[in-house]
């Protein structure tokens, strides 16, 4: 282990711990405006009307209308409108907000204003969906010849479901529009996205736009897009508001409704096998978009790339489409598609190994990537893939291959185990020339006369670590004790815009700007003088460009690996189930700091069982999110794996910084995998859907 991956106290640790760290939620609300949005009832309907309300003295309402720039909230494709202006798209749809001075006063009056509407016929189901938001295709060698050569062709359908991001700090904003410039703080992980999304709906030049993250609870994706659109509908409460703060803070069943959601998923995989080998894969993937648009197009480009998994498949066609439904929008979530196909393509792989009388995993292994393979989009690996490596480190920590041959010849008693193992990758950084092109990164340094160092970077630490990990990385370059480096939340006033916290970028590639802006500042070091270094991205030149209208070309520079094993018991006379232990072995690089990496290794790790497992959530039959609180929307605990064992597997990408590659997301990507691989031994048949519940178990929903 190198020395920058000796462990630290977090930066952060002392205020979170002593209840001195201050959310959103935590300002004074004196003399603060409250607002609360009014939501569509309906999953699509026509406005017809806002019927008129007496307001009490200092209440005000604002809808489209107030709206002083353009009434779309800037994303991917702005579809999103800050107000409905003639139709509501899904139930929650935001119609108006209600805003003054007392809390509970704003609430009574939303919930005695009276909308009319004329409902519209509504798209539940996304097998009905006939609007198509995106489609992408692509492929390489000759699918068909392979097909038609083939022994044997498979296929089968998957499907996952919602998966709701539960972080423990909800959606909050707070803004104020005085002397011209909007100003607004709350919890979030991309401050310039929020920047430009105000500046486009209030119609300000961005200097008069400033943004400041506070310290946020947990996002995983659902605070990336989300407070975009929260954010707008606050600022225009604000910029009507004669220069009073407006707050809005959502409860727990209004987020858990309302928000994004990972996308539910059907994907079906036609295989041509020839000479017990996969010669070919033909993959067809839906995503269920919800009402608008959000971020679907580049969470489904992810999961497509991801669509064949870590397998070397010469023939290959997949296409892929994200479908509108009347439903809440779906959004970003930790893994950003892949968990939806790398779910489906390990069973795919489970199933077909099974029908060949093999065991999956050497089967799997057979068909392993390599470096120098060709990967799905016509890139190339360009460094080691220690798949194998990780694979038998596993296989020593969970005796997979004894309990699975145990397992295979079990009696038919009430208690049944299973063992399944998963392997899979994850793309670190943006996909294709997003950095080059798009997010064309910018870092700082700050020296103070005094001899202390500031990070100046847009990267927001939600919990993942980030300040402590980024401060390592200055501190080391510049031998200076960690103390006498700062890293601030960021505030678009004084930081340049480094890029989203998203996409497992930000140690590897605004870490690694920060250590070349460190050394850059170490050669010209002066004692007792102000001095300021800049640092900005430039792909390196091994990249394959990306063409993300042909989908041809290095998706990523490099990716993180992973593969794991998850052993379970299964009651067959009541359907219950419990994980006996979950062992993994996680490629990262280089940790920058060991208990961190591993932190998220395990929590990502238990984020994916809940996901396959206990993680339900249904719509009613007009739609709307039943399971919206803690008490029927179950999350994993400690309590839930009782053996958890994390191993990291150390292979260093050059352009990290010391070696270190993206990591906050892969943990979660493939455990769906490794668990339902599991259960499939236990129950012995195949299961083609997640979340598998106790009922499906006694069921036998799935069926050979």
């Amino acid at each position: 282990m190198k020395k920058i991956s000796k462990s630290v106290v977090k930066k952060d640790h002392q205020t979170k711990i002593d209840g001195t760290a201050w959310y959103v939620g935590d300002y004074p609300q004196a003399g603060m405006l409250h607002g609360r949005i009014v939501r569509s009832p309906h999953p699509h309907a026509r406005i017809i009307e806002i019927k008129p309300y007496a307001l009490p003295e200092g209440y005000f309402i604002v809808d489209h209308r107030d709206v002083p720039g353009i009434n779309e909230v800037h994303i991917v494709k702005d579809d999103t409108p800050v107000f409905a202006v003639e139709t509501v798209e899904y139930i929650g749809d935001p119609v108006l907000m209600v805003v003054g001075p007392d809390e509970n006063t704003v609430l009574r009056i939303a919930g005695e204003i009276e909308v009319v509407y004329e409902p519209l016929p509504a798209t539940l189901d996304v097998r009905d969906s006939i609007t198509t938001f995106f489609d992408y295709n692509f492929g390489k060698g000759d699918p068909d010849s392979a097909f038609a050569n083939a022994d044997k062709v498979y296929q089968e359908e998957f499907e996952t479901g919602y998966q709701e991001q539960a972080y423990l700090e909800t959606q909050g904003m707070i803004a104020t529009f005085a002397d011209g410039k909007l100003s607004i703080h709350g919890s979030m992980q991309c401050p310039y996205y929020v920047h430009g999304a105000i500046a486009k709906a209030l119609g300000l030049t961005p200097d008069r736009v400033r943004v400041v993250q506070d310290i946020t609870g947990g996002g995983f994706g659902g605070k990336e897009a989300y407070p975009s659109i929260l954010a707008c509908e606050v600022a225009v409460a604000a910029y009507h508001a004669g220069g009073k703060p407006v707050r809005v803070i959502f409860d727990r069943r209004e987020d858990m409704e309302f928000t994004s959601k990972r996308h539910p998923s059907l994907s079906t995989y036609r295989v041509a096998v020839k000479d017990r080998r996969v010669t070919a894969m033909d993959i067809d993937v839906i995503f269920n978009a919800g009402g608008y648009t959000t971020l679907s197009a580049v969470v489904l480009q992810r999961g497509l790339i991801a669509a064949p998994g870590v397998y070397n498949v010469e023939n290959l066609r997949v296409r892929g489409r994200a479908m509108k439904t009347n439903t809440v929008p779906n959004g970003a979530y930790r893994g950003f598609g892949g968990p939806q196909t790398f779910f489906a393509v390990e069973m795919m792989m489970n199933h077909i190994a099974r029908d060949l009388g093999e065991e999956p995993l050497p089967f799997k292994q057979r068909h392993l990537v390599k470096q120098g393979d060709a990967t799905s989009t016509g890139g190339i690996y360009h460094f080691p893939v220690p798949l194998p490596d990780m694979i038998a480190e596993v296989e020593q920590m969970s005796g997979y291959s004894q309990k699975r041959a145990t397992y295979n010849t079990a009696k038919p008693e009430r208690f049944q185990r299973g063992i399944g193992i998963s392997i899979w990758f994850h793309g670190a950084g943006f996909t294709g020339s997003g950095e080059r092109d798009h997010i064309k990164a910018v870092t700082r340094l700050h020296k103070t006369t005094s001899g202390y160092v500031e990070i100046l970077a847009s990267q927001s630490d939600i919990g993942q670590g980030i300040k402590t990990t980024l401060c390592k990385i200055v501190a080391n370059e510049l031998n200076l004790p960690l103390e006498r480096v700062t890293y601030n939340n960021p505030d678009t006033d004084r930081v340049p815009d480094s890029g989203p916290t998203v996409a497992s970028r930000s140690l590897m590639t605004v870490g690694e700007l920060l250590r070349r802006a460190a050394i850059h500042l170490r050669s010209e070091w002066k004692e007792g003088e102000d001095q300021t270094v800049e640092e900005r991205f430039v792909e390196p030149d091994f990249v394959i460009p990306f063409d993300i209208e042909k989908f041809q070309g290095d998706a990523y520079p490099t990716y993180a690996w992973a593969a794991s094993a998850v052993e379970v018991e299964v009651d067959t006379l009541t359907g219950v189930n419990k994980v006996l232990g979950a062992w993994a072995s996680f490629d990262v690089g280089t940790p920058i700091d060991y208990n961190i990496v591993v932190g998220q290794m395990e929590g990502g790790l238990m984020q994916g069982l809940g996901y396959a497992s206990m993680e339900q959530m249904a719509t009613d039959n007009n739609g709307r999110i039943r399971n919206n609180s803690f008490s029927d929307y179950l999350i994993p605990t400690s309590m839930d794996v009782p053996v958890l064992e994390v191993k990291m597997h150390v292979e260093e990408y050059p352009l990290g910084p010391y070696g270190a590659k993206g990591a906050g997301e892969l943990p979660l990507v493939g455990m769906p995998g490794a668990y339902m691989a599991a259960m499939e031994q236990a129950l012995n048949r195949k299961i083609q859907h997640i979340p598998f519940s106790a009922e499906d178990a006694l069921l036998g929903a799935t069926q050979e």
